[in-house]
């Protein structure tokens, strides 16, 4: 079994739940960095595992981050915080630069500090929202980045700086850049809980109707188990580097929601649907498809989990949570 020590920055977040699993059943040391002392997300950690350590800390805090890698003396740190929902950023656009953006600066520049020698291997997760106004279908990791809201701009300015400090000073410093990945734990303000959730509840009698935006845009949506597997792989390999990780299918938000109907027999769901306009975005991006062949390649990843399973697993739990 290993010993070997990792820290997680957005800990509490789906991913980093996921990713805490997979590295304690790898006999890992597991930190994470967390956002406030009464933080009422440390209980999500907390029922993982007694055992990882939490260091008090803020992405837009360079201390804190020292502090908490001086702490873990970690081998491997993963920066999976940020403000991570794309339309809060439209209405949080500096914030969210400053956490997401910077915030991956920080890390970067306090590892680089803390371990001169190059020990610790860092993993960034950069996002397809990089793409936007995509320049090329499907996208891979040579595609030219046009971001289409403030998150996707502050994912863009963290992947480049990460390349700067791999190149620049040498650091193993790897960036996934992943399409959309959901879960039973991924948060109900993001489209596809949404929609599970609010099947559930009309399944259940509780609500009558889910408000949807564009019901054509249309993804590449993997499962989140699934993904942080292929950010623990990119750190195992002799040579840092970036990867699109994607399950190479593309569904819209219709066909998701179809999906989610027939999970619980619901046949005439758009009856269902109320088109909102206020969950529509300033500059929304239509379509987002990655090509995982290179991570299948060099990683031996590939998504495991087909999208009518991963709908189904999500209906179910929110069943029995409505």
């Amino acid at each position: 079994m290993s010993s070997r020590r990792a820290l997680i920055t957005g800990i509490t977040g789906q991913d980093g739940l996921y990713l805490s699993e997979l590295l304690l059943s790898k006999g890992y040391q597991v930190h994470g960095l967390i956002r406030g002392q009464n933080n009422p997300k440390r209980v999500l950690v907390e029922e993982i595992s007694p055992e990882i350590v939490l260091h008090e800390g803020d992405l837009t805090d360079f201390a804190s981050i020292a502090r908490a890698l001086k702490a873990s003396d970690p081998d491997e740190v993963y920066n999976l915080g940020a403000v991570s929902f794309v339309a809060h950023s439209f209405r949080s656009a500096l914030h969210t630069s400053n956490v997401t953006g910077q915030g991956a600066l920080n890390v970067l520049e306090a590892i680089r500090l803390h371990d001169p020698d190059n020990r610790i291997r860092f993993y960034q997760a950069s996002s397809s929202e990089m793409f936007g106004k995509v320049q090329e279908t499907p996208q891979t990791e040579t595609t030219r980045f046009y971001p289409r809201s403030p998150y996707g701009a502050a994912k863009a300015f963290a992947h480049h700086v990460t390349v700067n400090y791999r190149e620049a000073y040498g650091m193993h410093a790897s960036a996934g850049i992943l399409f959309n990945h959901e879960s039973p734990r991924r948060g109900p303000e993001f489209v596809t809980r949404k929609i599970t959730q609010a099947v559930a509840r009309i399944s259940l009698g509780l609500q009558d109707e889910v408000r949807l935006g564009n019901l054509d845009a249309a993804r590449d949506w993997g499962h989140a188990q699934d993904f942080v597997e292929a950010m623990w792989m990119m750190l195992q390999q002799d040579n840092p580097g970036d990867y699109i990780i994607a399950t190479g299918h593309l569904t819209s938000v219709r066909r998701f929601a179809e999906l989610a109907f027939d999970a619980v027999g619901i046949d005439d769901w758009e009856s269902r649907v109320i088109l909102d306009p206020a969950y529509t975005r300033p500059s929304d991006v239509q379509t987002l498809l990655g090509n995982p062949e290179r991570a299948q390649e060099i990683l031996g990843w590939k998504a495991q989990t087909t999208l009518d399973d991963l709908v189904l697993e999500m209906v179910l739990h929110d069943l029995k949570n409505p």
